[in-house]
């Protein structure tokens, strides 16, 4: 188990990328807490995880609800080994239209909430332990619609390279994970009908091309080697998981 006796905190760990990844660590053997905002789901999850995996209501916009769930995540495993900032949401921007508190909205989450949540964590990560930040394949294309999300991955990106530097003398390892289009709940947030949630996920598949978008899991294992020792010698990089649609 490549994780063996190796803790870890997943922000966003609910759904999606982050409970597939979740699912993932405790079966290579790591003890794992998770974030959600959603707290009617948490019963449920209790089931898909066990009873040793913590599960916190949190949302990362509130420096002191992560600075609680550091405190609580610290007294229950004594300090951390990973960290996956892997919450962020993902609405069209077009210039013309976007209002002030749509900005608000993704930049609070995607890159107020991977600061602050890295500030409140810090203190527990022991030496040598390893963040992954989740940022996107659309930081290296042009995509039009969609500036906002893009500058706020694009600064998450930047993080993993300035927070390597900062924190290089504790030999803690930050690198990001780049996901392409996954199947995840995430399409669904926008208000979308289900019919246009499926088409909208078609047309990101006919770019891809492997054909297709992700599943979950495919993200998780990409994840769980950037968390383990087969990646201790990234520092600062990305890791693009897309199917090829930003590379060739």
């Amino acid at each position: 188990m490549r994780l063996k006796n190796k803790t870890a905190l997943i922000t966003g760990g609910t759904s999606g990328i982050g409970l597939a990844t979740a699912k993932l660590f405790i079966r290579e053997g790591a003890r794992v807490a998770v974030t959600g905002r959603d707290a009617s789901c948490f019963e449920a999850l209790r089931d898909e995880l066990g009873n040793d995996a913590l599960i916190f209501a949190a949302d990362v916009r509130s420096t002191a609800e992560m600075q609680t769930v550091s405190q609580r995540v610290g007294e229950a495993f004594g300090g951390l080994d990973i960290l996956f900032a892997n919450v962020g949401i993902a609405y069209p921007t077009p210039l013309p239209t976007t209002d002030e508190a749509r900005y608000d909205e993704i930049m609070d989450v995607n890159m107020k909430g991977t600061f602050f949540t890295m500030k409140a964590v810090s203190p527990i990560l022991r030496e040598r332990a390893s963040v992954i930040l989740t940022t996107s394949f659309i930081i290296h294309v042009g995509r039009p619609g969609l500036s906002l999300l893009t500058a706020s991955k694009a600064a998450v990106r930047s993080l993993a390279r300035t927070w390597s530097r900062e924190l290089m003398d504790r030999k803690i390892r930050v690198n990001a994970l780049s996901p392409g289009g996954v199947d995840t709940p995430l399409h669904g947030r926008s208000g979308a009908a289900p019919e246009q949630v499926q088409a909208i996920k078609e047309q990101i598949a006919a770019r891809v091309p492997l054909g297709r978008i992700a599943d979950a899991d495919e993200i998780a294992q990409a994840a769980l080697f950037l968390a383990s020792d087969e990646s201790k010698y990234m520092l600062g990089a990305e890791l693009v998981v897309d199917g090829g649609i930003s590379q060739i």
